[in-house]
């Protein structure tokens, strides 16, 4: 298909984006005011490192790609995807990768950090979308042509993120993938064979993970066991849904904040965001959440050709993705995986991240049919 003539961006998409990103500030401005100051001394200590580190970047990442044309971008892929992985093996080096807790996830300069996995997930979506962009139906299908390297690619990728280790991260990675790789036009008997590894895979990654990521598993499954161990993160996380109620406690008045429920600022801010606001406001922000969803499909619909196709259908399934496996894993649907709620949780990286896809998605809006 040829590239149509340049219009006006989707509006209506951006405007939506932004009124995400304003919510989830104030979410955060909330969850993390007593884990900040007990910290910092400053209540909002967290949310000026949110804007500083995150959003101000991811700001000018936004309109850098979404002034740059599409077909611009697509020169960089191959070498952005060289420098992502190459920066996945920095991170297992000791001494050039930074730890947190159990997981060696970030690259460190003059006091700032950089969680490359999160910039690997939107490299890996460019790369597949080119790579497959490139190739006819019948390549696609081919074991040889199409099967065998992507699985070659979702392993090395993958494995990297599995090394550090940060099973979340590596989940929604696969997950990505593999909505690409059958949207491209897999055949189906290669997903199935893809999905028997990836079962065989999780069985041997069980019987030789680390205590934590078994202690998830165990706590998913009978969450009311050993509550004040392994089961303490998701019990607590029951316990402020639970209170929120219809209308919430009231914003800024979450008691689960106040150093009972883990990770408030992270993986948990949806907790905090049930209990000060209620249902029917997490109601709303899941429609919202539902709308961006639905509109990024509409211009991937609407897209010029098979590459543009694929990013946006890329973009969008990841957003999906890991909003739902964080919000599954809060009310127990999921075991934990510590992967962050988009533009909500507090992490820069994964702020600029998602920004800057997001403007190559309001980028490809500007050439939908």
């Amino acid at each position: 298909m040829r590239t149509q003539k340049v219009h006006s961006p989707d509006y209506i998409f951006l405007a939506a984006v932004m009124v995400l990103l304003v919510f989830g500030l104030a979410s955060l401005i909330s969850a993390s005011s007593v884990i900040s100051f007990k910290d910092y001394g400053d209540s909002y200590y967290k949310v000026k490192q949110q804007i500083l580190h995150g959003i101000l970047p991811g700001i000018f990442l936004f309109f850098l790609f979404f002034k740059i044309g599409y077909e611009r971008i697509k020169k960089f892929i191959p070498f952005l995807m060289v420098a992502s992985i190459f920066s996945l093996v920095l991170v297992l080096i000791p001494g050039i990768g930074l730890s947190h807790g159990s997981a060696r996830s970030w690259l460190g300069f003059q006091g700032l950090s950089f969680q490359p996995a999160e910039m690997m997930k939107l490299v890996f979506i460019l790369y597949l979308a080119l790579w497959f962009g490139k190739r006819n139906e019948k390549e696609i299908k081919d074991f040889y042509s199409g099967f065998l390297p992507f699985l070659v690619l979702l392993g090395v990728v993958v494995g990297l993120i599995i090394l550090q280790p940060d099973l979340g991260t590596a989940i929604i990675t696969v997950m990505i993938g593999l909505v690409i790789y059958f949207l491209a036009g897999a055949k189906k008997v290669h997903l199935a064979l893809i999905g028997l590894v990836g079962v065989l895979f999780i069985f041997i990654f069980l019987q030789i993970a680390p205590d934590y990521q078994k202690n998830r598993l165990t706590s998913f499954l009978n969450p009311q066991y050993d509550t004040q161990g392994i089961g303490y993160h998701i019990n607590q996380a029951f316990l402020a849904i639970g209170s929120g109620e219809m209308w919430g406690v009231g914003f800024g008045k979450s008691s689960q904040k106040f150093l009972y429920l883990p990770e408030v600022v992270g993986d948990s801010i949806f907790a905090i965001m049930a209990e000060e606001m209620g249902f029917v406001v997490c109601f709303l922000f899941l429609a919202l959440i539902s709308f961006i969803v639905f509109r990024g499909f509409q211009i991937a619909k609407n897209s010029p050709n098979m590459f543009t196709y694929l990013t946006v259908v890329g973009i969008i399934g990841w957003f999906a993705i890991q909003g739902i496996v964080n919000i599954a894993a809060m009310v127990g649907l999921m075991p934990l995986t510590g992967v962050t709620l988009p533009l909500v949780s507090y992490g820069g990286s994964s702020m600029m991240v998602f920004l800057a896809a997001f403007g190559i998605i309001l980028n490809i809006s500007k050439y939908t049919k």
